[in-house]
């Protein structure tokens, strides 16, 4: 029963010391943070026209720090396959309203061109 109080009161995500420790020194130097957050939202629009421009996959504009795609039909998680093949990690979905999507996380400008070169090499093979 104490714990039905318990779960009332906790937020609704778990959160680790680690974690929270690094939101508290991330907001001791907000000039900083504030340049990552710059940096992670142009590589964003620097994969997501890369991303469109390849043909590959759809992206569908995002304001978060992943992209949201659709993969040819029948092919999202061929995709995710081979690329998990390279060392690249990206998240596919097998449920009806995210069917045949992948969500690629925003990363270093050297993970969005192995991204993009990967792609290119898996682009048009294969069928599930």
């Amino acid at each position: 029963s104490v714990i039905e109080y318990f779960n009332k009161i906790k937020p609704p995500y778990n959160v680790s010391v680690a974690a929270l420790i690094a939101v508290k020194e991330s907001l001791a130097d907000i000039e900083y943070m504030k340049g990552t957050v710059s940096a992670i939202i142009a590589e964003r629009e620097k994969l997501y026209h890369k991303l469109d421009d390849q043909g590959i996959v759809k992206p569908l504009p995002s304001r978060a720090n992943f992209i949201l795609c659709h993969a040819p039909a029948g092919q999202a998680k061929r995709i995710k396959d081979e690329l998990m093949k390279r060392g690249i990690f990206i998240r596919y979905f097998d449920t009806p309203i995210l069917s045949n999507m992948i969500r690629i996380s925003v990363g270093k400008p050297v993970h969005t061109d192995a991204l993009i070169e990967a792609l290119r090499d898996i682009g048009g093979r294969g069928s599930d």
